[in-house]
C-alpha cells in the first residue's frame, strides 16, 4: 500500500513539474507586440551606427521577454516615507564603514598617489565615493544589461532615457567587443565599481592597467582612475572644501535656501550664519557658498561649495552628497571619532502626501509639476511657492502646517482662515 501510495505521490509531483514547465513555456513566449519593438528597436540602432554584427551578439536567439520584469517592477518601486538626511546619511556612514572606509584608504594612498595628482581629486573622496556606491566592490550588480535596458526601453515611464543607455551597452561591446555577460550591471543599468552609466563609461571611462580596455568591472586600477577623471572633468578643485554644518540665526530669512542662490562667505557672515558648533565661518571671505536644508529648518543646515555641486552630478540628491562628503571626511580626518548625524523631531513625509503637494501646486498655479511623489528640485522650489503664497516660512520643505493650510484653502480666499463671526449681543 505504502509503495502505492509513494508512485501517486511522485508521479502526482511529476505531472505537477510538467504543468508549471508548459506555464513557464507560455509565459515565456512573447507577444506580437514585443516582437514588433524588438525589430524597430535593432533598426533604430542599426541607424545610430551599431553593427548587424554587434546586434546579433545581443540579441540572436535571444528575445528578453519577461512576462512580469523584475527591473520594471523595480523602476515603478518607491519608497513609503521618504528618508530624513540624518536617517539617510546614518544608513551610509556608520562606524562601521567609517572603520572599513579608512582601513581601504590606507591601502589605496599607498599604490594610487599617481591617479590623485594626475587628475587632482583627493583619494580619499575616491574612497568614499567606493563606499557608498558599491561597499567596496561587494555590490556591482549581476543583471544582464541587454536584457535589464531593453526591457526598461519598452513602454516605461522613462523609456528615452533607457534606450539612450541601451544604445551605450552597444556602443561599449562594438568598440571594446565585450560580451553581454561581460557587462552586467544594477537593474537600473549602473555598472562597475563605481556604479557608471553606460552613457558616462563612453565618455569618461579610461584604460590605466594599458590592455587597451577600460575593464570598470574587474579591474579596480581602471575604476578608480575613471572616477578620478569623470570629476576632474566635471570641474573638481583640489583645494575646495566641500562645506560643512552651521546653525542660522532665528531671524533667517529662508528664501536664500538652495543651491542656485550664491552669496560670498562674508555675507554669509553678516547675515550671522555660524559653524555648528558656534564658532565663526573659517573659510575665506571670498568664496562664493549656498546654504542647504535638505530637511527644512528643522533638520541639520549646510554651507556648501562648488565641490559639493560636482557630487550632485554624480548623484542629484543631496543626501547623496552629504553622506559621500561626511564620509570623506571621516577618512582624511583619521583621527576624528565618529559621531552619528542628529536633528530635532521632523514630520516625515510619505509619497502619497507628496503627491498631493504636487497635484495642489498644479492646480493653484495651473502648472505642470510631475506628480510622481518624490521630494525633488522642481518639487521644492513648487513648495516654496506655496510656502509664499501660505505666509510660512520658505525652506522649501512640505510639513503638517503647509498641509493644515492646503485643507483649508478655498478658491475664493486662499490660504486666509476665516475668523469665527462675532455673536450678535441681543
Amino acid at each position: 500500500m505504502l509503495k502505492h501510495s509513494l508512485r501517486f505521490v511522485f508521479l502526482s509531483v511529476f505531472c505537477l513539474w510538467i504543468i508549471a514547465d508548459c506555464l513557464a513555456a507560455q509565459q515565456a513566449t512573447p507577444p506580437k507586440e514585443w516582437t514588433v519593438f524588438i525589430q524597430n528597436l535593432q533598426k533604430e540602432m542599426l541607424a545610430k551606427g551599431i553593427s548587424q554584427k554587434t546586434l546579433d551578439r545581443a540579441y540572436k536567439g535571444k528575445n528578453y521577454y519577461h512576462k512580469v520584469s523584475a527591473v520594471v517592477q523595480s523602476d515603478k518601486k518607491q519608497t513609503e516615507f521618504i528618508l530624513t538626511t540624518c536617517n539617510y546619511v546614518n544608513r551610509l556612514v556608520n562606524a562601521d564603514r567609517v572603520r572599513q572606509a579608512r582601513k581601504e584608504y590606507n591601502k589605496l594612498s599607498k599604490k594610487y598617489k599617481d591617479i590623485e595628482e594626475k587628475y587632482g581629486v583627493p583619494l580619499y573622496y575616491l574612497t568614499a565615493f567606493w563606499a557608498v556606491e558599491t561597499n567596496f566592490g561587494k555590490n556591482k550588480g549581476k543583471h544582464n544589461l541587454i536584457d535589464s535596458l531593453t526591457n526598461l526601453s519598452y513602454k516605461n515611464r522613462r523609456s528615452k532615457f533607457f534606450k539612450n543607455e541601451l544604445y551605450n551597452v552597444l556602443k561599449i561591446m562594438e568598440k571594446h567587443e565585450l560580451s553581454g555577460e561581460k557587462i552586467k550591471g544594477s537593474w537600473a543599468g549602473a555598472m562597475g565599481h563605481f556604479q557608471f552609466m553606460p552613457s558616462t563609461y563612453n565618455y569618461y571611462a579610461v584604460d590605466y592597467d594599458g590592455n587597451k580596455v577600460p575593464d570598470i568591472w574587474t579591474s579596480f586600477p581602471d575604476a578608480l582612475a575613471s572616477a578620478a577623471n569623470y570629476l576632474h572633468e566635471l570641474g573638481w578643485k583640489q583645494d575646495e572644501p566641500w562645506g560643512k554644518r552651521i546653525e542660522v540665526p532665528w531671524d533667517f530669512d529662508y528664501k536664500d535656501v538652495g543651491r542656485k542662490i550664491t552669496k560670498k562667505v562674508s555675507k554669509w557672515k553678516e547675515l550671522g550664519v555660524l559653524s555648528y558648533d558656534g564658532s565663526k565661518l573659517n573659510f575665506d571671505d571670498d568664496m562664493k557658498a549656498s546654504v542647504i536644508m535638505p530637511d527644512g529648518r528643522k533638520g541639520p543646515a549646510y554651507l556648501v561649495f562648488g565641490n559639493f555641486k560636482r557630487i550632485m552630478i554624480w548623484n542629484h540628491s543631496d543626501n547623496y552628497a552629504l553622506a559621500v562628503a561626511i564620509l570623506a571626511d571621516y577618512i582624511k580626518h583619521q583621527n576624528k571619532k565618529y559621531v552619528p548625524l542628529t536633528a530635532g523631531s521632523l514630520y516625515v513625509m510619505n509619497n502619497d502626501e507628496i503627491r498631493e503637494i504636487q497635484k495642489f501646486y498644479n492646480k493653484i498655479f495651473s502648472k505642470k509639476i510631475k506628480e510622481d511623489g518624490k521630494l525633488g528640485p522642481q518639487t521644492r522650489e513648487a513648495v516654496k511657492k506655496l510656502q509664499k503664497k501660505a505666509h510660512l516660512p520658505q525652506d522649501g520643505y512640505p510639513d503638517y502646517q503647509l498641509l493644515n493650510k492646503m485643507k483649508n484653502y478655498e478658491t475664493a480666499k486662499g490660504f486666509v482662515i476665516p475668523l469665527p463671526q462675532k455673536r450678535s449681543r441681543k
